[in-house]
């Protein structure tokens, strides 16, 4: 008996003539990201994706665990399925099962057959391959009974051109489009929890991730840095490899302090980290700036100041969590399993200099008026003569 990794594709099966690219794209990544782990076979047919151990290099057979952590996370696949390769005989099917399936079963006490025939030339039906396992497995495991609308476990048969698949049923992949389908984006990440998610539900729709994250010692340590570090590591073990620039942003804040009123400081601080956002997206090639802002959720993301934040850019501005709530960006953290690290006590540049009375409805004149006060050009080439980069890989 041969275990297989079996992936189902979504939104991807939609593409028409462009489908093809897209399923090149999702081979690639998931071959690409397998060969981190050991030595795997994949292959292709019928919207479903097989991968198979083999032997590495010391002769001992991959860990089929470790494939499975990686296809729980590509963007592309809907779902993910642990099964038994088996040939296409049915009394060989029974047996198979009896034996995959026996700690779940034995367990459970209610459960259902559920068979897929793809390849038709096998001599029975999927109605009566459910009867007749359905029969075969009660036999089996006398305490089990069949609740065909909310079983506790669902046997599945997949009878495809290859061989036959059983296993105890699928559980959700990562979703969204492959990696890389959908052009490059920058994310101005900060050490919170909204940043990384709008970064991880933005590589979810298919976008390769830049990152820049801003610094402004010695307000900020060392700490801080590590913690978006760890943060994007996260990210990355669905999105591949991102590049992370830091860049200084000690002297900005203080001259915003010393020459604008109080009131704007954070609109202010924002369009500055905007522009040098852009600057460096346009010399990596992104196509869009990506950030983590919700609606009302703070003084500087009204609409007001959103605003007046967006003026200073000419690329798309992507704000994938602007109508979720915080309960709802807890939730894909805990998913992504970046809460923990978003909550630990190393605060980001945005809490520096935070005005007491923040201006909630600013106009775009009075924001220019007030960084008239400001060598906007030279503070902008004074930080980006600051600007390191660090490779996170999965």
């Amino acid at each position: 008996m041969q275990e297989v990794i079996l992936l189902k594709l979504g939104e991807t099966v939609l593409k028409g003539l462009n489908r093809n690219v897209f399923e090149d794209m999702l081979l690639r990544n998931l071959r690409r990201r397998l060969k981190r782990v050991g030595s795997y076979r994949v292959s292709f047919a019928q919207s479903t994706i097989y991968i198979v151990a083999l032997e590495n290099k010391e002769g001992e057979l991959s860990d089929i665990d470790k494939a499975q952590e990686v296809a729980d996370r590509l963007f592309g696949a809907v779902t993910v399925a642990r099964a038994a390769a088996v040939e296409k005989d049915y009394d060989k099917i029974a047996e198979t099962a009896v034996e995959y399936c026996a700690d779940e079963l034995s367990r459970a006490k209610t459960f259902k057959v559920a068979a897929k025939r793809a390849d038709k030339h096998f001599p029975m039906n999927s109605p009566q391959i459910c009867a007749e396992l359905g029969g075969y497995l009660l036999d089996h495991f006398p305490n089990l009974s069949v609740d065909i609308h909310n079983p506790e476990v669902t046997v599945t048969v997949e009878i495809r051109d290859w061989a036959a698949y059983v296993h105890c049923g699928s559980h959700k992949g990562a979703g969204g489009l492959p990696t890389g389908t959908s052009g490059k984006g920058m994310v101005l990440i900060s050490g919170g929890l909204d940043s990384p998610v709008a970064a991880w539900m933005m590589g979810r729709r298919g976008q390769i991730l830049e990152a820049i994250h801003f610094e402004s010692p010695p307000y900020t340590g060392p700490q801080a840095v590590q913690k978006v570090i760890d943060l994007l590591r996260k990210v990355s073990q669905y999105a591949g490899r991102i590049n992370l620039y830091i860049v200084g942003f000690t002297e900005i804040q203080e001259a915003i302090a010393n020459n604008c009123p109080e009131p704007f400081f954070t609109i202010i601080m924002r369009r500055f980290m905007m522009r040098i956002a852009q600057r460096q997206a346009l010399a990596t090639g992104c196509e869009c700036l990506i950030t983590g802002e919700s609606l009302g959720q703070v003084a500087s993301q009204t609409i007001g100041a959103l605003a007046c934040t967006d003026a200073v850019c000419e690329m798309p501005v992507l704000r994938p969590l602007i109508g979720t709530d915080k309960e709802e960006i807890i939730q894909i953290s805990r998913r992504l399993d970046t809460y923990d690290i978003s909550i630990l006590p190393y605060e980001d540049c945005c809490t520096v200099f935070t005005p007491k009375h923040p201006k909630t409805k600013p106009h775009l004149d009075e924001i220019i008026e007030a960084e008239a006060a400001l060598d906007i050009d030279g503070l902008i080439e004074n930080a980006m003569a600051t600007l390191k980069k660090i490779n996170i890989n999965p």
